[in-house]
Formats: structure tokens, C-alpha cells, sequence
């Protein structure tokens, strides 16, 4: 009788290293975002109003500053879920059907490749903040940088020491990182 063979295969490990991967840029991922945090503060504000109509709007001729809090929140939303897909994609690839050896590496790659742009945005929006803009988005794609700053005037200075913030912790090219301001 033979006996059952206890040797890892290479699809094993990689499988394996390939689900911590994507397990570590989820958590990253939500450990990052402000918005998820920031559901503490809603009940809180919450327990303390009478009542809290949802379906009802608040505001009808919100002010600007509402409008770029809004455009915040809803791009960090947006990143999120985009992200996410990215990810279960990624998982479903890995997990499902026959594929090859190959396929498998390329596809540990971009989940590499995901989870070290999710760490740097993150790092990038908190380098930006530090700066002392009030919001920030930053949004990666390996080959362009774009990040939105929520400021009442952006001047030459302050664009730069942005730049500097991408340059340092990213790989883009200066001619690929675009700014863009909020009031």
C-alpha cells in the first residue's frame, strides 16, 4: 500500500501566498478608509438627534463645502468598491477552473500589483493631509497618478511638495501625475 504523499505542491503555495495577499489589501484597504471609521461617529450623532428621516434631503442648495465633502466621500466609496471587484475577481481567477502554472503567477502579480497600489494611496492621501489639505483622494494605476485635494487655492508650492509625495512613493513618471483642486 502507498502511502499518501504530505509534500506542498508549488500550486499549493501559491494559492496560499495568493489568498494572504488579497486578505492583507482587504484589511489595508479597510483599515484605511476614514469613511468606515467614521460609522462610530454616525451613531453617535445618531443617539443623540430624535429623529433621523433617510429618505428625506436635509439640504436643498447645499454650500460648496458640503458639495467637495460629498465628492470625497463618494470617491472614496467609488475606490473602494472598485477595488473590492478587483479583488474577487482576482479570487475567482485563482480559484476557479484549470489553469496554468503561468497563469497563476501573472495572476499572483496583479494581486501584488493591487495591493501594493491600495498601501500607496493610502500613504499618499495621509503624506497629503499632513501637508495640511483638508481632503484628499489620491488614485493609482501603476502608469499615472491622479490625486484631488479639497483646498481654497492651490498654489505652485504646494503642487510641487504634492508631487514630491507621489514621486517618493510611487514609480509614475512627473509627467504623468495631474492634480486636481476642490474648493
Amino acid at each position: 500500500m502507498k502511502k499518501p504523499s504530505l509534500i506542498i505542491g508549488k500550486k499549493q503555495i501559491i494559492m496560499t501566498c495568493l489568498t494572504l495577499m488579497l486578505a492583507v489589501a482587504v484589511y489595508i484597504n479597510y483599515a484605511a478608509s476614514p469613511d468606515l471609521m467614521s460609522d462610530k461617529k454616525n451613531k453617535t450623532i445618531k443617539n443623540q438627534s430624535e429623529t433621523v428621516n433617510y429618505g428625506q434631503t436635509e439640504f436643498v442648495n447645499a454650500a460648496a463645502e458640503t458639495a467637495a465633502g460629498d465628492y470625497f466621500a463618494q470617491a472614496r466609496l467609488d475606490k473602494m468598491n472598485d477595488r473590492d471587484e478587483a479583488v474577487q475577481t482576482l479570487q475567482s481567477i485563482i480559484g476557479g477552473g484549470d489553469i496554468t502554472e503561468n497563469e497563476m503567477v501573472v495572476n499572483a502579480l496583479d494581486a501584488v500589483e493591487v495591493s501594493k497600489l491600495i498601501e500607496s494611496e493610502g500613504t499618499i492621501e495621509s503624506l497629503v493631509k499632513a501637508q495640511g489639505f483638508q481632503d484628499c483622494v489620491a488614485y493609482l494605476d501603476g502608469e499615472t497618478a491622479k490625486v484631488v485635494v479639497k483646498t481654497e487655492g492651490l498654489d505652485k508650492a504646494q503642487a510641487a511638495s504634492i508631487k514630491e509625495i507621489i514621486l517618493g512613493e510611487t514609480e509614475v513618471p512627473a509627467e504623468n501625475i495631474r492634480i486636481f483642486e476642490v474648493k
